[in-house]
């Protein structure tokens, strides 16, 4: 058996997940062959996923969204690196209830990308999602050497608001290293940076951005992509409509227009990182999952990517979940042959989110004994 699922959000890690899958099936099948491979597309638990994976650790201090010091970690094997940037710029920061859509930054992202060429990555995989911030990566290019001023030739100040006072742009002093970088974009949003389908308008209310502050930040990305056109031409404008450019409030854009990065859809980058199809060999059954099986799985979430990618080798795939808002017309479709969701064992979702580790070794109990009849018990 292959386990290849992601986080239950709230609940477990990807890697808790596939460590309480095992164990349900194993008390069904003791001497079950089992491989656990936790994946992520992109988001919270990307680096996580890539250490489970075989990458090491490495953690460094950066600068969070509000401006003070966080501890960021990033995952490094072989020349490659996982950076996330809700190590260093995600809403885990915020305190409860606390936002700041118009003046987070995206500083201490690149502050990471910086400390992942420095350890000799030459190949930089940057997973995006869980942000807390709408600066478009301004403060990502700052960090990594670019000059973003006012009219008067100072800094604009952090955050996405400040960006309607930005007169010049000057990406001159860009850290060189990154020319000779391969750098992916691995998101599982394609949305462009503007316009009522862009970073602000989609994603600024999630960042406790009102009706006008999402307003005020759309203007000022648009004043950002201007003064970025008059630097480097046409490709900036163009930039901004591309898919992924709206991706953690506009960070996907700072990374397309200015680190030469090429988007892919998250899960499809992990699998190939975390080497997937190597993975595959040998498997008879596939169990993939996440906290929620709905309508946003269908659109590049870890569930499916997993599935699509077993299912053209002729491997089952079923799925493990909290809750299942898919019917099995589209869990088929998606590649998922049965979904077993924590909710038909208890119908709570507090005691859920709380009992997730014993419910979740039940559920795989309950598969092991509906898939696997044919092997040992014994």
């Amino acid at each position: 058996m292959l386990i290849a699922a992601d986080k239950f959000k709230g609940s477990l890690t990807a890697v808790e997940v596939a460590a309480h899958v095992e164990a349900g099936l194993r008390e069904v099948v003791p001497g079950l062959a089992v491989v656990s491979l936790p994946v992520a597309d992109g988001g919270d638990g990307t680096v996580d996923a890539a250490v489970a994976g075989g990458f090491e650790r490495r953690t460094v201090e950066v600068t969070g969204p509000l401006g003070t010091a966080v501890t960021a970690a990033y995952a490094l094997r072989e020349g490659t690196a996982v950076v996330e940037m809700a190590e260093a710029s995600g809403l885990r920061y915020l305190p409860d209830g606390v936002f700041a859509p118009l003046t987070a930054t995206t500083y201490g992202t690149g502050e990471l990308l910086r400390a992942a060429l420095d350890a000799g990555a030459r190949t930089i995989v940057l997973g995006v999602g869980g942000s807390a911030t709408n600066d478009g990566g301004a403060g990502m290019l700052a960090a990594l050497g670019a000059r973003l001023l006012d009219a008067e030739g100072a800094p604009v100040a952090p955050g996405g608001g400040p960006l309607a006072a930005l007169a010049t742009a000057d990406l001159s002093g860009l850290d060189p290293r990154l020319a000779d970088a391969e750098i992916v974009l691995a998101s599982d949003v394609d949305n462009p940076l503007l316009g009522p389908k862009g970073a602000a308008a989609v994603y600024g209310p999630q960042k406790g951005a009102s009706e006008q502050d999402v307003a005020t930040l759309d203007a000022a990305l648009g004043r950002y992509v201007e003064v970025l056109t008059a630097a480097l031409g046409p490709v900036a404008d163009e930039a901004a409509q591309a898919p992924g450019a709206g991706a953690a409030g506009g960070i996907g854009y700072g990374a397309l227009v200015a680190l030469g990065a090429s988007f892919r859809p998250g899960i499809d980058v992990m699998l190939d990182v975390l080497g997937f199809a190597e993975a595959l060999e040998g498997a008879d059954l596939v169990i993939t999952g996440e906290g929620s099986l709905d309508e946003q799985t269908l659109h590049g979430k870890a569930p499916v990517g997993v599935a699509q990618a077993a299912r053209a080798r002729g491997i089952d795939v079923v799925a493990v979940c909290g809750r299942l808002a898919l019917g099995p017309a589209a869990l088929g479709a998606a590649g998922i042959r049965r979904a077993y969701a924590l909710t038909d064992l208890e119908p709570d979702p507090a005691r859920c989110m709380a009992e997730a580790a014993p419910l979740l070794e039940e559920l795989a109990r309950n598969l092991a004994q509906d898939f696997l009849p044919h092997l040992d018990r014994r």
